[in-house]
């Protein structure tokens, strides 16, 4: 048995955030939470992930920049970019940016699971 897919979510909406990781660790994955960029970008320094699943809309540092660092510090690691307010705009710059897709709030888990698996082909 392989090792289960190290997820981080990235959300300021901490029960949302808190929620989906539920409903991951529920399907055999390994899911930490950040509910802010600073936050994120320092578990990714201490973790290695295999995905960032990363809010766009967060106060402080935003989705972009946060996908932006932790790029800088590792290319390859894949960052599904999460976008709500009926706006598809900020997703598309997010995958001209290098993003590996987004998804549209509300969250289809069963998209976001798929969506995982095309990004961790090796898990």
């Amino acid at each position: 048995m392989s090792n289960p897919v190290k997820v981080l979510l990235v959300d300021d909406e901490e029960e949302f955030v808190s929620t989906l990781a539920e409903r991951l660790e529920i399907r055999g994955f390994y899911a930490e939470i950040a509910t802010s960029g600073e936050t994120a970008l320092s578990m990714v320094q201490n973790t290695d992930f295999d995905i960032v699943v990363l809010d766009l809309m967060m106060p402080g540092l935003g989705g972009l920049e946060v996908m932006e660092k932790i790029q800088s510090q590792h290319p390859d690691m894949p960052v599904i970019l999460l976008t709500g307010h009926g706006s598809a705009k900020g997703g598309m710059e997010g995958l001209h940016k290098g993003a590996f897709d987004y998804l549209m709030k509300p969250l289809d888990i069963d998209e976001l699971i798929l969506k995982i698996g095309e990004a961790s082909p090796d898990k």
